[in-house]
């Protein structure tokens, strides 16, 4: 299998380059750049630009998963909003599920994935929101039951991709019906060029992504450089 990092257990003690992960928590001696950097080497190397809009990340995001370096992501994202409060993390089926468990896991909190739905469902126990998805083409609407959404709950939402932010946005929907609140927003890879993070930078989200992709097209992949 498929492994940008050397691992022996993820319970005991992980070790990689110059990090090391123990007991749940995690102690960075250097800096988290340079797992932003062991990301973007793992897109160039792994991944593959279809054309100006699809990026293939399958080998080691969203279809083969490499555990240790989600493992790594995570404790970044837990780095960047180590000052918020969170009583939960919040995704999107099926794709945004890998990562924010690795997040709720390290930050022992429950995880709540919305599902979707082909069309509306009428059930009073139910938040629902209708997104539409530019990669697929079609609307669908999102889910989560009231069981697990709860009034004051400060909510992460992590996903694996931004791109036009309509999930995002409809996740948000749903938080706002249950008169929670979004303590931030965690993407794995963010589609720069496109507009989801203006979107929900101008309504005052902190939006948080690991790798910046500045332009794409067929075997091209160029990043935003950070200062």
């Amino acid at each position: 299998m498929l492994s940008l990092i050397t691992s022996k257990s993820v319970q005991s003690k992980i070790k990689c380059d110059d990090h090391e992960i123990g007991q749940g928590s995690l102690r960075v001696k250097s800096s988290l750049e340079v797992i932003m950097k062991q990301l973007e080497e793992a897109i160039l190397k792994y991944g593959s630009a279809i054309n100006e809009q699809v990026l293939k990340v399958d080998t080691f995001l969203n279809h083969q998963i490499d555990p240790n370096l989600m493992y790594l992501m995570a404790a970044d994202i837990l780095e960047h909003f180590k000052d918020k409060k969170i009583d939960k993390i919040i995704t999107i089926e099926a794709s945004g599920i890998a990562p924010a468990l690795m997040v709720a896991y390290q930050l022992n909190v429950p995880l709540v994935f919305f599902k979707k739905a082909t069309s509306s469902i009428l059930n009073d126990e139910l938040y629902q929101c209708q997104v539409h998805s530019f990669t697929k083409n079609k609307d669908y609407i999102l889910t989560a039951s009231k069981n697990y959404i709860h009034e004051g709950e400060k909510l992460l939402f992590v996903d694996d991709f931004l791109a036009n932010g309509e999930a995002a946005l409809g996740a948000i929907n749903i938080v706002k019906q249950a008169n929670a609140e979004i303590s931030g927003i965690a993407i794995i890879i963010e589609k720069s060029f496109q507009p989801g993070r203006e979107r929900l930078t101008a309504e005052g989200y902190d939006v948080y992504s690991l790798a910046r992709i500045k332009q794409m097209a067929a075997n091209h992949i160029e990043f935003i450089k950070y200062e």
